[in-house]
């Protein structure tokens, strides 16, 4: 495959501009099917039923993630840090490649399809799979994408605390939601970025644009990622497939597409799936369309619990969500309204998919996994929640819950809690 500098091919983003592939083998993945698939994946699975705009994929945002890659590698090449054309070409691969583990609707259904395995680590499989094809072309990416090669900076590049990959989703969650608090300035960041004992640093005039970058990404996750109608839409989600697979297990005939009607006729855990080829393949086949068009025929069926999951997700008709500071201050709630389903006939069995008690968590940055590091004038480098005079320490470190209730209002008359 070779290095060749490639200066014809671009592609226009609404985003950020015009993106050029500088090396021939980036153009040759893009023409894979584990990278084609993720034009049918969307970035942000459901929320688009809270931010209509929402509907870019998980394509374009690897595309824009690469890109922002490039211009950091440029920045620290030109900054006097030695940086091989095969290692740079190695990050973008590795960047370009890092959400291809990605099953439908993104994160919704993680550990659904696949019980008990990460999206990183189908990435790290299909990455090897590619690697064979191309005889070791990506050798080198794999050992970036790893962090196992000896320049660690690299593989900060593309998982980190200020990371290209987050970097890229703010920008272009924001843009396409609407939401503008989750603006931030990429390109001062990369501007300010450097490398010191083998780390990325930020030169002490970018703490700033850090500041707001960790900023944004508290409120998007509060505002869009986790916003509690998003929350509820992917909790049906979920009972939709975990229904659908519990009926399909039992020996009920349910309409899908082959790789899909694979993945709910059969229970793949991540031993089965890193040992077997097939699991690979059919996954590699599965992507948004898949389950709404399942979910279509889903709510036709004669199963009342699937059938009612699937007409209301597909009219938005969402389970009602409450959302709470304690674990358990739901407990009165969900005893009143299971005495409402079982007044209406529902099993036990079948109760269980018409409410939910869970939590979600959030944490702004986390110091103790990798820090972000401000570098001053004189070398010495300071821990950003030490060298800001504006970030609330305990505020951007600590990890945030708030738990929730979501269910399922069948019943004629609202509830209240008391």
């Amino acid at each position: 495959m070779g290095r060749k500098l490639n200066k014809n091919k671009i592609i226009n983003d609404p985003v950020l501009g015009f993106i050029s592939l500088p090396y021939e083998s980036l153009y040759d993945l893009l023409q894979h099917p584990y990278i084609q698939r993720l034009t049918r994946i969307k970035q942000l699975g459901l929320s688009l039923l809270v931010y209509p705009g929402n509907t870019h994929t998980r394509f374009i945002h690897s595309l824009g993630a690469m890109h922002l890659t490039a211009e950091a590698l440029r920045q620290l090449k030109d900054k006097g840090n030695d940086i091989t054309d095969e290692e740079a070409e190695a990050t973008l691969q590795a960047i370009l490649l890092h959400d291809i583990g990605h099953g439908p609707f993104s994160h919704a259904l993680e550990n659904i399809i696949v019980e008990k395995l990460q999206h990183e680590e189908i990435t790290l499989i299909m990455m090897n799979k590619i690697n064979k094809e191309y005889g070791g072309m990506l050798d080198l990416a794999i050992k970036i994408f790893k962090n196992e090669y000896h320049k660690k900076y690299f593989h900060q590049l593309i998982s980190s605390q200020l990371d290209m990959d987050r970097l890229d989703y703010l920008i272009r969650d924001s843009f396409f939601s609407g939401v503008r608090e989750g603006s931030i300035g990429a390109e001062r960041i990369i501007k300010m970025l450097n490398v010191k004992d083998d780390k990325l640093v930020i030169e002490a005039k970018g703490i700033y644009s850090a500041e707001n970058f960790l900023i944004a990404r508290r409120l998007m996750y509060w505002q869009v990622y986790l916003h509690k109608t998003t929350v509820s839409a992917e909790h049906m989600l979920k009972s939709i497939l975990i229904r659908a697979k519990e009926l399909s297990l039992s020996g009920k005939k349910l309409y899908a597409s082959t790789a899909l009607q694979y993945f709910i006729s059969n229970r793949i855990s991540g031993e089965t799936f890193r040992n077997s080829q097939e699991a690979l393949e059919k996954f590699s086949f599965l992507d948004d369309s898949d389950v709404i068009s399942a979910r279509k025929e889903w709510s036709q069926c004669d199963d009342k619990i699937l059938s009612y999951l699937c007409k209301s997700l597909i009219n938005r008709r969402l389970f009602k969500v409450k959302t709470g500071e304690t674990e358990n201050e739901f407990d009165a709630f969900c005893d009143e309204i299971k005495k409402k389903y079982k007044a209406l006939g529902y099993s036990d069995d079948e109760i269980e998919y018409l409410y939910s008690c869970g939590e979600v968590k959030s944490r702004t940055y986390d110091p103790s996994n990798d820090k972000i590091q401000i570098i001053e004038k004189d070398g010495n480098t300071t821990e950003i929640s030490d060298a800001s005079d504006l970030l609330n320490t305990n505020t951007v470190t600590r990890k945030t819950s708030k738990y929730y209730l979501c269910y399922a209002q069948v019943f004629e008359e609202n509830i209240e809690a008391n």
